[in-house]
């Protein structure tokens, strides 16, 4: 007869240490991250709106331009371009002596943007990663003279061009405005952001001076930022009108103190002031096709910093 071998009952005892519940585990990314938005119909009417509000002043213009006097002052305007712009253009071009107020503003416009951001770089870089005595009074100072009207220097500025000797030169619209107080400000926050001080210890410890250093790091880190800065510096030097129209004369006018011509008669052709308006702004359309993919991409890189 065998015998079976008990086995062994399951031990039930519980155990009296309570469990404690464990907290919940915090999500690593927030609830939406990382999806992608689809945009809803009023979203793209309101683009649609914005955008045909923003092109309509530019293509107003090629209206006019291509139309009579006659026909822009009617009761009802025209809404179509029509056939007379090669011949308003033509009169603009003869009438302001457009040709050379396109070469002035372009000498002036391009000194001025290559200027600023030359400097403007420099000065952010140093209010930003260098220490020095009286930085923060100094940065002060800067930031003060962006409240300061520019209206209240324009006496004292023509008496000091005219005892020079620059009254009616580009000179005397060059050289005022040859670094900006926005500028260095605006190159001064981004560096603060985007330049670490790691890159700068790794190149003093390779041996490369201030100079080297400002070449060689400074410089490609704040392209993205000197490429905003530069087309908005370009702009405001290509459309300013107040300070050129008294420093200059009518013998060497800039682009915008050259349309003032056209406008100055008793009874202006609004046809002929839109035709030469149209000249002045194809330039500033063809400088944003061929940069505008780095300005944009300056734009948005400065917008996710952070």
């Amino acid at each position: 007869m065998t015998t079976t071998s008990p086995i062994a009952a399951p031990d039930r005892r519980v155990s009296k240490t309570p469990v404690r519940d464990e907290p919940p585990r915090r999500r690593r990314f927030k609830p939406g991250a990382g999806r992608q938005h689809h945009a809803g119909p009023f979203a793209y009417f309101a683009l649609v709106v914005v955008g045909l509000g923003s092109l309509f002043p530019l293509y107003w213009t090629l209206v006019a331009a291509s139309r009579t006097q006659e026909e822009v002052l009617d009761t009802t305007p025209p809404l179509l371009p029509g056939g007379n712009l090669l011949n308003n253009l033509e009169a603009a071009w003869e009438q302001a002596n457009l040709g050379k107020a396109i070469v002035n503003t372009v000498i002036v416009s391009s000194s001025i943007t290559l200027a600023t951001l030359f400097f403007c770089t420099l000065a952010g870089y140093a209010f930003a990663k260098m220490r020095f005595k009286g930085r923060g009074v100094l940065m002060t100072m800067v930031i003060a003279t962006l409240t300061i009207p520019p209206q209240l220097s324009v006496v004292p500025l023509f008496m000091m061009m005219s005892d020079i000797g620059w009254g009616g030169q580009l000179e005397s619209v060059i050289f005022p405005t040859l670094v900006s107080a926005f500028g260095v400000f605006f190159m001064r926050q981004y560096l603060l952001e985007a330049l670490p001080y790691e890159l700068i210890e790794a190149g003093r410890v390779d041996g490369a001076n201030n100079l080297r250093i400002v070449w060689s790091i400074v410089l490609p880190v704040a392209r993205p930022a000197m490429m905003v800065l530069g087309m908005l510096t370009f702009v405001q030097a290509w459309n300013d009108f107040f300070w050129p129209y008294l420093a200059l004369n009518q013998q060497n006018p800039t682009l915008q103190v050259a349309l003032g011509q056209l406008s100055a008669s008793y009874v202006p052709d609004q046809s002929i002031v839109m035709a030469g308006a149209l000249i002045s702004t194809l330039p500033l359309l063809v400088v944003f096709v061929i940069f505008g993919k780095q300005i944009v991409g300056g734009i948005m890189s400065g917008a996710v910093k952070g």
